[in-house]
């Protein structure tokens, strides 16, 4: 990421910043990778250290499912509608590992009553349908359909929705959510050859400084549970941060492809990667145009990782029977491809117009529990039409 700074903020890191009345603002420190990665610096009129009560946790989780198998998946999720009340209550992940978990969120409310810390958890939101705010002690930022929103780890947040159709797919990742490495230079600028740039990605516009009493719940998600924290203070009290660490919106739209002659790998597709996978944009994007191109995919073997796909918008165009809003998992050890005749139908073609998040793991991804309700029992076999 880049520098980023909102508010008011001392000249010198670590030394005194008063308030009008004399009394010396706090100052935190969010950091990543112990002290070693990205942070920022936070001053605070409260400081965020005053626990007011600490509630009973409350279970908060899934499970992976057990003896699915090895087999092709299609998680048919595309007539989902509202999955629950809240934003937490509301959230279903369907694919899970020891690095990401992968699901899907469309609650019913438009507001939160509480905020919302994943203490464990890099998030990266992806906005299907909906537009709204998410706001957070680094301030305001406007999120809209089509948006990767990513929020690291600890950042105290809530959401607050427009009205309207909203479908939100969840990504939770153990590790830190990046840029690709390829893309930056030895100071971490996004370099010319990068789909995408710095002008396109959106950091807080607007501080929202709250110096409010009552009481303040923040829940906090860590080993399997939300625990419950009450403050007498608004986690908003900051009056100024700087640093590399904040939440920011990055576009799906505002991802530039990468075209050949002949059908260029996924690669080419990447937009963040974080520890043992790597989140892709399939996005409209002219075809391969060596006179004897095929268009569609070629047959795959995974020798290393799990593939996801979930479908955004468009005609998916190497899938039948896949609609919008739906998953596909292809396993490691089988190999996966084109529906048959879809290779045909795709010699001559021009373009396409399909939208789609893809997710590759370098470790074995599971169905969970709450994935299996949606497994479409007959896609393993699709290949043989």
């Amino acid at each position: 990421m880049f520098y980023h700074k909102l508010g008011s903020i001392p000249h010198k890191r670590h030394t005194q910043f008063r308030q009008p009345d004399g009394s010396l603002y706090a100052e935190e420190l969010v950091s990543s990778k112990g002290f070693s990665g990205i942070y920022s610096n936070l001053y605070h009129h409260t400081p965020p250290t005053k626990v007011k009560e600490v509630r009973t946790p409350v279970p908060f989780g899934t499970r992976i499912a057990e003896g699915y198998g090895l087999k092709q998946t299609h998680l048919n999720t595309s007539k989902v509608g509202i999955t629950g009340t809240d934003y937490l209550d509301a959230r279903k992940m369907l694919l899970m590992n020891a690095d990401v978990a992968m699901g899907l969120c469309n609650p019913s409310e438009r507001k939160m009553d509480y905020f919302y810390k994943n203490a464990e958890a890099d998030e990266v939101i992806f906005i299907h349908d909906g537009n709204g705010w998410l706001i957070s002690q680094f301030g305001k930022l406007r999120v809209l359909q089509g948006d990767y929103v990513v929020i690291p780890r600890t950042t105290i947040y809530k959401f607050e929705w427009d009205e309207g159709p909203l479908r939100l797919l969840v990504i939770e990742s153990v590790g830190p959510v990046e840029t690709p490495r390829r893309y930056r230079n030895e100071l971490g600028q996004l370099e010319e050859h990068s789909p995408y740039c710095e002008r396109d990605i959106r950091p807080p516009g607007e501080l929202v400084t709250d110096h409010s009493k009552g009481e303040f719940l923040v829940k906090i998600k860590k080993q399997g549970h939300l625990h419950q924290y009450v403050y007498a203070h608004s986690p908003l009290s900051v009056v100024g941060w700087d640093g590399f660490l904040y939440p920011y919106a990055l576009s799906i739209h505002d991802f530039e492809p990468i075209t050949g002659r002949i059908h260029q790998p996924p690669p080419v597709h990447q937009t963040f990667q974080a520890h043992n996978y790597v989140i892709c944009s399939f996005v409209p994007r002219l075809f391969d145009y060596h006179p004897q191109a095929i268009p569609a995919p070629y047959n795959h073997s995974n020798i290393d990782s799990d593939e996801v796909l979930y479908y955004v918008e468009g005609n998916f165009m190497s899938r039948k029977g896949i609609d919008r809003g739906s998953f596909t998992l292809h396993p490691g050890g089988l190999p996966h491809g084109p529906h048959p005749g879809t290779v045909e139908k795709s010699i001559g073609a021009k373009s396409t117009e399909e939208l789609a998040v893809m997710l590759d793991t370098f470790r074995p991804l599971y169905v969970t529990t709450e994935g299996l309700p949606y497994v479409d029992e007959k896609y393993p076999m699709s290949w043989n039409e």
